[in-house]
């Protein structure tokens, strides 16, 4: 990337959705890169026009993205992802680094459809990116080194937190925290029924709800604690804490969410294959 170094730094997008345009934001908003250095393409004008409105340049080439910038995040649907990869591989140079969004994309599958020796990475983002409290993790290619992965955490920072992990991680990755969104909106829910049905009017239990997720997710990151410390500073013998936490146990609470993110992380894996 000495090119990209030496020059303002241009970030590609192939594929404009939701998640390319949060990561687009994340960027732009921390300075990481200036908006009118960010080109995306799409098929359509339908999610170009968010990148327009951020100041961004668009195409519906998707080998006008490889030709202007040497740092390219692929943002495409899985099953379409093949397609593109080779449509754009005779455009793909030695200088490239090429990042994958996708779910269920293996890197081997990556590399096998790209030109020899292109420097890859796989990037596993979350919802919450779109707010830049984004859980990511990034593994590299054969031909990635240290410093490609750097600059992606470097960048990515920008939506959140990010981490380098092996491959392997990575489906268990979309199976905690891709999917998890979902899980955790779900039991926000429960919680707040749960007080509508005692008589809270909705709104302000949904409120509730959410803002008890907010603050105990700050703890534990904060505190470093593992959760069952913080849930014990909570609980007082013969407490309501305790007597929730009973009937939470009665119903499966643990095992059922256990459960969700090994069905979500075989699926992922069964995505790659």
């Amino acid at each position: 990337m000495a090119a990209a170094e030496a020059s303002p730094l241009r970030v590609g997008f192939v594929g404009a959705g939701r998640m390319a345009e949060a990561i687009a934001q994340g960027l732009i908003r921390a300075g990481k890169v200036e908006a009118q250095n960010v080109l995306a393409s799409a098929p359509s004008d339908m999610n170009l026009c968010h990148f327009q409105a951020l100041g961004c340049q668009t195409t519906h080439s998707n080998k006008e993205v490889l030709q202007g910038c040497l740092l390219v995040f692929f943002a495409t649907k899985p099953h379409i992802l093949p397609a593109v990869l080779l449509e754009v591989a005779p455009v793909v140079t030695a200088e490239h680094v090429l990042v994958s969004v996708a779910a269920g994309i293996s890197l081997n599958t990556l590399e096998e459809l790209l030109p020899p020796a292109t420097r890859v990475l796989r990037v596993a983002p979350n919802l919450p990116c779109v707010v830049q409290e984004g859980a990511m993790v990034v593994a590299r290619g054969h031909h990635a080194g240290s410093s490609e992965a750097k600059l992606v955490q470097t960048l990515l920072a920008a939506c959140g937190w990010c981490e380098e992990v092996p491959e392997a991680h990575v489906d268990i990755h979309t199976g905690l925290s891709g999917s998890g969104v979902a899980y955790v909106c779900t039991f926000s829910e429960a919680l707040a029924e749960g007080a509508i049905k005692m008589g809270m009017p909705s709104d302000l239990a949904h409120r509730i709800a959410a803002q008890t997720l907010l603050g105990t997710a700050k703890l534990l990151l904060k505190r470093g604690q593992h959760p069952a410390q913080l849930r014990t500073d909570v609980c007082t013998p013969g407490g309501t804490t305790i007597y929730g936490l009973h009937a939470l146990e009665q119903g499966g609470l643990r095992a059922a969410a256990m459960s969700a993110v090994e069905a979500a992380t075989s699926r992922a894996k069964e995505l790659s294959k």
